[in-house]
């Protein structure tokens, strides 16, 4: 397998699909978010990247009503699930018997119904809201109504050995006590505004979450509390007990106080169904509840989180997710818990303290309730849409996983796949197989090459769609002999961007006289003669140069001076992010033959010395080249020309001197003329004194030739100097008799 530098790895992780060189590169499939950012059929994802065959996932009913919220089992096998929606005038119950077909049970006046519960004797119990009652239903389906707590809503129901029915309740947070003849009394008041969830212990201790205040605690059979544990999150949904742990799942950040005796905060919720005349509490919202069928997608804030309670009272978190939200608890046959979350429909499985899987994708997009059932299968009701489905024993038959699409930013000869572990086919067989397809759209839909069958081996199989820009892969596993499931830790795919030619953006001449690297004897000094500056700060190529009195404005060149060099600047990049190598050549304007300055430049600046040059215009030419990232046949270059500029490293003339008098006054008058550059100052000093600088007769400096008149005394010593644009100076002395 193709190897690249950690430096490389690293880079490549951070950005897929920034290039860094036209060189093999890889794209490595192996985290969680590598994968699920495909579409996973009956596959299992781990949190550290492990794929494995999903549990046997089976549909059971598809009711026609949009949430189901409970569901049960009685001792002869006989599955009852319920829920409801948010409109209409009465709820349905179902029953699926064993070996049975799906069918409606019972029809209850209410809403929604969130709770149901099985008594020694099968029968069944359900309760309704949002005007809280409990009905008792017998073998064909009758209702009777068993107790009304007279309040808003129930939440959970438990029996415990004695045949006491233990009901938790909002908006009043209030826990009742039934007994097997439908006399019941409040037990207990959590102070809460909802007792959420609820099961009883192996000790007959009743386990309680609440909301707001995020509580889990224990009530004693004699009614004595003890707060096992305060989350972090608003709304405990769901507790559950396995070999004496508890483990609990809250959701929701907690706008307000988190004291216990505080007033409750308010989530975004749906909007509480009317309330009858008669409630205990008004103005009180429920719980976080997915939205009604077609409407937006509920979101509540800061995600969910779950945590182990030990038997010794030690309680810590052990998963979290920003996003999802947990609903219920179940156990796999091995004792490790499931999460039934929503608004994707996911159910996870903790593996451990730091691992944990992506188990299944449920069609719907809640996973409401479980149901530990027999012989290792667990039931799930969901919710958008109210269906029932069973998971597990044993795993699918296979399962498939369609990639997200590679962009490899360029057009690229694809390599080889390669699996890991390198054990994966041996161990395995045909039960692993990958195709791919490639295209140069991003959608895969849209014109791409059919799925092309990769031949794997343990040296890897090659790719067999046609170069492109795109490419996805599907994954498919087989069940092996005995019900195992195939394992694959990471998917890496080589690939070969085709080279393409680099391009120079611009090429630009700096001020004359200034070059990238200082000389030392002009840093003692801060201006030139001429007064221009000693450093002189450019903007990036491209940009328009600031005016000379604003040469210090930020950029991002710093020259510095240096009489008669010329510095040329330009840009460049590579489509493929290779390193590029420049060549700088020159040669007269109207002259056909390039005389080169430098080669194999890694810097994007040259600096020269132009006094090597005749005095002329001139033209540069930068070629950029990609070898040394790719092989000789394959490494391309490109060129760009500058504007034509002039090297002038000859001082301007001083002519036709002569003295004037008039009304007493003398002066001497001169004309200054440069062959190539404009005058651009001149000044003039008496006997050896200060230079004073000298206006043009005209007064503006704007030509190759202009005139000056020096004033002047008989005796007096005059020397005056001239500098022309490129600080070529020429200085004469002058008589004033």
């Amino acid at each position: 397998m193709h190897k690249l530098t950690v430096a490389t790895l690293i880079l490549l992780a951070a950005a897929p699909f920034v290039c860094l060189a036209t060189d093999t590169r890889v794209w490595d499939q192996s985290d969680q978010s590598d994968f699920t950012k495909g579409t996973p059929k009956n596959l299992s994802i781990r949190s550290d990247g492990r794929i494995t065959l999903a549990p046997a996932f089976k549909e059971l009913d598809s009711t026609n009503i949009p949430y189901l919220w409970a569901v049960v089992q009685d001792s002869k096998g006989t599955l009852y699930y319920a829920g409801g929606a948010p409109t209409g005038a009465t709820t349905k119950i179902y029953a699926l018997a064993p070996n049975g077909r799906p069918k409606a049970f019972a029809e209850l006046s209410g809403l929604e119904i969130h709770a149901l519960a099985v008594d020694k004797q099968d029968r069944l119990y359900a309760a309704v809201l949002p005007d809280a009652k409990i009905y008792r239903i017998d073998n064909s389906g009758k209702p009777q109504l068993f107790f009304d707590p007279k309040c808003k809503y129930i939440w959970a129901m438990a029996f415990d050995k004695t045949g006491n029915l233990f009901v938790a309740t909002g908006d009043a947070g209030l826990i009742y006590k039934v007994t097997p003849d439908g006399k019941g009394a409040k037990f207990f008041d959590t102070e809460e505004t909802h007792a959420r969830s609820m099961i009883i212990d192996s000790s007959g201790n009743l386990i309680v979450g609440t909301e707001p205040s995020g509580l889990v605690m224990r009530i004693t059979p004699a009614g004595q509390s003890f707060i096992l544990y305060q989350t972090s999150k608003r709304e405990v949904t769901s507790v559950d007990e396995h070999d004496g742990i508890i483990y609990a799942a809250s959701v929701g950040n907690k706008t307000g106080t988190t004291s216990i005796a505080g007033p409750p905060p308010v989530l975004p919720v749906n909007p509480a169904p009317v309330t009858p005349a008669g409630t205990q509490r008004t103005g009180t919202p429920p719980p976080s509840l997915p939205p009604a069928v077609g409407s937006l997608s509920a979101s509540v804030a800061g995600g969910s989180e779950f945590y182990r309670i030990q038997k010794d009272g030690f309680a810590e978190r052990i998963w979290s997710s920003p996003t999802d939200l947990v609903y219920a608890i179940a156990f796999d046959p091995a004792g490790k818990p499931l999460l039934g979350t929503g608004n994707h429909g996911l159910i996870y499985r903790i593996d451990s303290d730091q691992l944990s899987t992506q188990l299944l994708n449920a069609p719907p997009t809640q996973v409401t309730a479980f149901w530990q059932g027999r012989n290792g299968i667990v039931y799930a009701a969901t919710g958008n849409v109210g269906n029932i489905y069973a998971i597990g024993p044993g795993t699918e038959m296979s399962g498939t996983l369609d990639s997200d699409v590679l962009d490899a930013g360029e057009f690229s000869h694809w390599g080889k796949v390669h699996l890991s572990p390198s054990s994966a086919l041996k161990d395995s067989g045909n039960a692993i197989s990958i195709e791919t397809r490639s295209g140069n759209v991003n959608n895969p839909e849209n014109n791409w090459s059919p799925w092309s069958k990769v031949n794997l081996a343990e040296t890897g199989g090659e790719v067999q769609s046609p170069a492109a820009r795109f490419l996805q892969y599907r994954l498919t596993l087989r069940c092996l002999p005995g019900g195992q499931s195939p394992e694959l830790t990471a998917i890496d795919i080589a690939y070969l961007p085709k080279n393409i030619a680099p391009k120079i953006g611009q090429v630009e001449i700096a001020p004359f006289n200034y070059r990238e690297s200082p000389t030392a004897s002009l840093l003692e000094r801060n201006v030139s003669a001429s007064g221009s500056p000693m450093t002189l700060t450019l903007p990036a190529v491209g940009q328009k140069r600031p005016s000379l009195g604003s040469l210090e404005s930020a950029g991002n060149a710093t020259l510095n001076y240096s009489k008669g060099y010329v510095t040329v600047r330009w840009s460049a990049s590579d489509p493929n992010g290779d390193p590029l190598i420049y060549k700088v050549e020159i040669r007269g304007k109207k002259e056909g033959v390039w005389q080169t300055l430098k080669d194999k430049l890694q810097d994007k600046f040259y600096s020269f010395d132009s006094t090597a040059f005749p005095d002329g215009d001139y033209v540069v030419r930068v070629t950029a080249s990609d070898s040394p990232g790719n092989t000789p046949a394959n490494a391309l270059a490109s060129s760009f020309e500058s504007d034509p500029f002039t090297i002038d490293n000859t001082p301007p003339e001083i002519t036709n001197i002569s003295v004037a008098s008039s009304a007493g006054q003398r002066a001497i008058r001169f004309t200054a003329k440069d062959a190539l550059s404009w005058i651009d100052k001149a000044e003039y000093s008496v006997n050896g004194g200060e230079w004073i600088l000298l206006l043009p007769e005209g007064l503006v400096t704007d030509s190759q030739v202009l005139s000056y008149s020096v004033p002047a005394q008989p005796g007096q010593m005059v020397t005056v100097r001239v500098f022309d644009e490129d600080d070529n100076v020429v200085v004469k002395q002058l008589s004033g008799h």
